[in-house]
């Protein structure tokens, strides 16, 4: 029995069913909220600066600020495209984790990022705070891609895309703020989104394993076949052998050479 499937055994009475859907709901709370008095955000968002000075709720409350751009749409609107989509993504990874495996995933998600910003601080010798839910969500987003990779969504209701592009095009824009930001903030996101590397590295690893000896087999399997090569006829004019011409005849001529019928001499001595 594995660590996680003990964990379960004895702690799963503690998990909360649907726990994204509160998170969602609370989304949008804030979301009504932070339209009625722009500055209440302020108040929730993951400083370790103020979390030091006793205002330990922002180690929770920052995962209930929506994150999202408005692009092209009206805020409103955006914001009901990026509830639904989180909405759904918790629905299929509780489908496929279950309630507890999801929450332990989601509260290291939480430690994780809290742990990253308070090291980005510390490096920086700043206040910190570039750390939010955003990459939380990703984390969620790069889970559902592993489960459901080819599950096909219609952004903003017109451009059908696949799940696993999404986390694909998540990626190339982290890896892009990786290669882009200093030393701090580099460490600061790999511990950010330990979660799914704690999760699915040690199955990723095995994967590229076996990849890596299937390739391996199937490589010293090619070196080991013999070309065909080697041919028992082969014309003396034309150069056909019986294997480029399965159907063609061959005869040894006086002359010692061999001939298709081709061009086998007509007073040749067989």
């Amino acid at each position: 029995m594995s660590l996680l499937d003990r964990l379960e055994h004895r702690y799963s009475r503690f998990a909360i069913p649907g726990l994204i859907r509160y998170v969602v709901a609370l989304n949008a709370l804030v979301y009504v909220l932070a339209n009625i008095n722009p500055y209440f955000v302020a108040g929730l968002a993951l400083f370790p600066a103020r979390i030091m000075h006793g205002e330990v709720w922002r180690l929770v409350t920052y995962i209930f600020i929506p994150q999202f751009g408005t692009f092209i749409l009206p805020g409103w609107l955006a914001a009901a495209f990026y509830l639904l989509f989180l909405w759904w993504v918790g629905n299929g990874l509780e489908h496929a984790l279950g309630p507890f495996r999801l929450n332990l995933y989601y509260f290291t998600g939480m430690i994780g990022i809290t742990i990253a910003a308070f090291i980005e601080a510390f490096l920086s010798g700043g206040v910190g705070g570039g750390f939010s839910a955003a990459l939380l969500n990703s984390s969620l987003l790069f889970a559902f891609a592993h489960y459901y990779p080819d599950e096909v969504i219609f952004v903003m209701y017109i451009i059908p895309a696949k799940v696993k592009w999404l986390a694909w095009l998540g990626a190339a824009f982290l890896a892009f703020h990786f290669l882009d930001a200093d030393w701090s903030y580099r460490v600061s996101l790999i511990v950010a989104l330990g979660n799914y590397f704690i999760f699915f590295g040690p199955e990723m690893y095995r994967n590229a394993r076996i990849r890596q000896q299937v390739t391996a087999r199937r490589r010293k399997f090619d070196e080991a076949k013999a070309p065909v090569t080697e041919t028992l006829h082969d014309c003396f004019v034309c150069h056909r052998t019986e294997v480029t011409h399965p159907d063609l005849d061959f005869r040894v001529a006086s002359d010692g050479h061999e001939y298709c019928r081709d061009h086998l001499p007509k007073k040749a001595d067989v």
